[in-house]
Formats: C-alpha cells, structure tokens, sequence
C-alpha cells in the first residue's frame, strides 16, 4: 500500500481535512490558468492510466449492491466502465479548455472623485461536496473545483466508497507532479454518517457545501447545514406535448428523455399530453411505450384508453421513477398544463412539443424552472451537453446560480478600488 493510499483510507479527521484544504485553497486561488490546466491534462491521463486499478475498486462496490439488491437504476450510478472513466478524463480536458473565470473583471468603472472600481471574480475558497452512489461526481467536481481555483472537500456515499477511495487516491497522485497542493483535493473516507454532519456546520473552514443525490439528502443538507447551501435538486421532469406537436418530435423526444438513462435527474417522468392529440395518436404513443418496456401511470382518462396502465396515485404526479415507468397526464389546455407543473415540478427540467410558436412562447415564459425547452429533450440540462466540460450539479434555487453549475458558478466576486489618496 502506498503512502498517498494508505493517508486516504486512515485520514478521518474531518476537521483536519477541512483545514488542510483550507490552506491549500490559499495556494490554488493564486495560480494562473496554465498551471490550473496542465495539472488537470495530467489528472486526465492518471485516471486512464489507473483505469484497471479504479474498475476493480469498483467492482467491490458493485458486489456489495449486488448483495443489497440495489435497485437497477441505483446500480448504473454505481458503475464504471473503461468507457466511462475514459469520459471522465475527458471532461477534465474539455474543463481545461474553457476560460477560466479567476480574474475576470466582471464590470469597472470610474468615481466622480478619480478613483477606480472593478468588480473581479474570485474563487469561493472551499467547496463541500456530499454525494450519493455517483464516482462521477468525484471527478467532476474535483476538476471544476481545482479550475476554478477552489480547494474541494469529498464525502460521497458508503455504497460507492472503495471506487472513490480509488479515484481520489489516483487524483492526489496525479496532484503530486503538478504546481497544486494534493490537499485541495480530500475525501472524507469513512461511512460514517457524523462525518456529513460535521461538515455542516464547519463555516470556519468550510464555504459552500453542495449535496448531489435524492430528495432525502438534499433536504437533510439544507435544514440541517449552518455552512452556506448550493442546493441542487432532484428532477420530476415534465413533457407536455401540445394538441399542434408533430407525432414523429413527440415521440423521439418523449422517448430519448425516458430511456437515454432513465436514473438520472433529467429524465422525463412525467407526460403531459393534451387530449386532442392523444385522441388522434394514443394507439401510436401506447404501441411505442409498450416497445420500449415503459410501465405507464395514468389518470382516468389514460387508464380507460392504455390496455396496461395503472392508476396514478398521488405520490406518482410527484414521482421521481429512476426507471422505466411514467405518469401521464392529459389536459385540455396549456394553461392546465402548466398548472399541473407548477403543482407537482421541482423547477429542474420542463420540455414542450408543439409547432405552435406562440404556445411554446406562453409555456416557456411561464414555467417557473432552472430550463425550459421547446421541441427538444431535456436530457440536454447537462454541463458537458451545454458546453461546460463538465458540472458539479443542476441548481434548481434562485440565488447565485441556477440550472446546471460550471465554472463561473463556482466564483464569487470582490471589489477592487484603486485610488490615489481620495478620502471620505
């Protein structure tokens, strides 16, 4: 066992680990971005390099969920695959190619007294990261922390522990050669529940804390943290196809956004669909469901007209399946439509399908989520999908970021006065 292996797997002290990224976050925020981005290439080629290593890491994790019966849609979180570490050594590369936000004057002017003001963009220090049964999420946040100048604590699920343990050793080794201190990069490796709640409440040492998982971890973190929240949230998302939606956008993009990979939050959930259509279509929409093996939940309507479908409950319209079910609604306007939304959504994801402009127009001004889209599938509210290389979650909360969280997310801003002598 290695030094670095061996300080990953005994080094529990949450408080000490905080603190030593604390100091190295002090290092980091002032290195340029060529540094920033060699470091984060030779991550990259570390994690391929090490891939065997990581996969039979993880291979323990998924026996253990074997073992468990994890769900089918817990256990693709859970798994890595050579194609898969390869994208995420991939999505370091495609960070490292995108501007970094340190440093950027976000507005300047000049005082009537001479004296100049620029508003600059600083990391915010020390990110917190609690996580559930996604090794993902230990690359790309690490990689967005380290380019965006910010020391990153770790605490991922007990389920994925070895693949992180794993990852994390790979990554601190690979921080060895470069101009980074190994210390802005921690895991906090215990299944030891305190050990998240220690890290609530750590504001001394500690700047955000961002959870990424289900509902149950997201609301702990928010009702029980005195450390600043970036909260992410999970995805009951909603396609209303409109009574003008063409058959053939309708049914790509209901089912890309189903069974692309239905475990993750940007998946559909639920289907809205106006009556009209569904009056002219519903042999069409059943005989694709039926082919793609999706369970259908339905209210009165859909269960007098779908030969295998179920009644919705009310826990349903709120439902986030993580497989190959769905909840179907069918409304008589858009109006309906979006009220359903409203009621039931959690501001993730919202898609439209109709070839009516000024329809898609209302449904998008009104709908009150992080993204909205008109005729396409809302798997794209996704870092890499948009152009971000990667990202360290989707905000579905209003303040300082919202939808899914790159680079400049990860900053805050200060004030530089420059003067020469004026007083007050």
């Amino acid at each position: 066992m290695s030094i670095l292996e061996s300080d990953v797997r005994n080094k529990t002290n949450v408080k000490e680990q905080a603190k030593a990224a604390q100091k190295a976050s002090k290092e980091l925020a002032i290195l340029n971005e060529k540094d920033k981005n060699e470091a984060l290439f030779i991550l990259a080629d570390e994690l391929e390099e090490q891939a065997s290593f990581i996969l039979n890491e993880n291979e323990k994790d998924l026996q253990n969920g074997r073992e468990k019966d994890f769900s089918q849609a817990f256990m693709d979180r859970l798994s890595l695959t050579e194609e898969r570490i390869a994208d995420f050594a991939e999505g370091l590369r495609q960070v490292a190619g995108q501007d970094d936000p340190v440093g950027e004057t976000v507005s300047e002017w000049t005082l009537d007294n001479g004296m100049r003001v620029e508003q600059k963009r600083v990391p915010l220090g020390v990110i917190g990261m609690i996580y559930e049964a996604r090794p993902n999420v230990t690359v790309d946040a690490t990689g967005l922390a380290l380019k965006s100048g910010n020391a990153i604590v770790l605490k991922g699920g007990s389920s994925a522990i070895h693949s992180n343990k794993a990852i994390i050793q790979v990554i601190q080794q690979g921080l060895a050669k470069t101009s980074i201190p190994a210390d802005a990069a921690q895991l906090i490796a215990t299944t030891d529940r305190k050990a998240s709640s220690e890290m609530f409440t750590m504001k001394e040492h500690i700047d955000v804390l961002i959870p990424r998982g289900g509902g149950s971890l997201i609301n702990t973190v928010v009702n029980e943290a005195t450390v600043p929240v970036l909260e992410t949230g999970v995805g009951n998302c909603h396609i209303y196809v409109d009574k003008e939606a063409d058959l053939e956008k309708a049914l790509n993009i209901l089912i890309n956004a189903k069974t692309d990979r239905p475990a993750v939050c940007n998946a559909a959930e639920t289907l809205i669909v106006h009556k009209d259509w569904l009056n002219e279509y519903q042999s069409v929409l059943e005989n694709v469901l039926k082919e793609h093996g999706i369970s259908v939940h339905g209210d009165e309507f859909v269960v007098s007209a779908f030969a295998d479908a179920v009644p919705a409950s009310e826990k349903d319209w709120a439902e986030e399946f993580l497989g190959l079910s769905i909840a179907i609604k069918t409304v008589e306007s858009t109006e309906e439509a979006i009220e359903h939304i409203d009621r039931y959504g959690t501001k993730h994801s919202e898609a439209i399908v109709t070839e009516d402009a000024a329809t898609a127009e209302v449904f998008m001004s009104r709908i009150d989520a992080a993204a909205v889209y008109h005729n396409a599938s809302t798997r794209f509210t996704d870092g890499s999908a948009l152009g971000f290389g990667a990202e360290i979650g989707i905000s579905t909360q209003k303040l300082h970021a919202r939808g899914p969280m790159g680079l400049p997310a990860l900053t805050t801003t200060k004030y530089c006065m420059t003067g020469d002598g004026q007083i007050r």
